[in-house]
């Protein structure tokens, strides 16, 4: 079984991704370990678009049982049939930009108050997510997801905010459902 679990940045689709990965001992993806180049200081230089996509693709391909977190909107049609579930998480606006700011600081810790470069950047993320619930945004944002998930050629279910506990409660009962 294929499945995507994607959303807003800061809605959990790694968290629940990975619990769940965990759970049935199947592989887990982010969509952030190929967008991204490795290095030192993560999430500052992007892969090329085909070298990313061919990335993701041979993982994907490798095993049986794949959960894919994160946004795959512009990577182009094959994933738009590749996926037998897909999950579409939503949280609040002021969760999500709050789940965002710890993030940051989390990451980033006191390079956000000492060093104008880290903190320039990160103002910048966090502007750019804020975003994401404005459906005239020109970048990633929920309509975009919306009419991505009506796209797909697998069933998608949205779930909201509760715990990561619960949203893979729910999950699993579906993976249950369509085995």
């Amino acid at each position: 079984m294929k499945i995507v679990i994607f959303g807003g940045s800061g809605t959990g689709t790694t968290t629940l991704s990975k619990t769940l990965a965990e759970k049935l001992n199947w592989t887990h993806l982010d969509a952030d370990d190929f967008y991204w180049k490795r290095t030192a200081i993560p999430f500052q230089e992007k892969l090329p678009q085909e070298q990313r996509i061919a990335k993701l693709k041979k993982a994907f391909l490798k095993s049986e049982n794949t959960i894919v977190s994160g946004s795959l909107v512009s990577w182009g049609t094959y994933w738009q049939t590749a996926f037998d579930l897909a999950v579409f998480l939503k949280l609040p606006h002021e969760v999500r930009m709050e789940r965002l700011k710890n993030r940051e600081l989390e990451r980033y810790g006191e390079q956000l108050e000492y060093n104008p470069v880290f903190k320039a950047k990160s103002e910048k993320f966090l502007a750019w997510a804020s975003e994401y619930d404005n459906p005239n945004f020109d970048g990633r944002n929920i309509a975009l997801h919306t009419a991505w998930a009506k796209s797909l050629n697998c069933e998608c279910i949205e779930i909201g905010d509760l715990s990561n506990e619960d949203r893979m409660n729910m999950v699993l009962e579906k993976i249950k459902a369509l085995s």
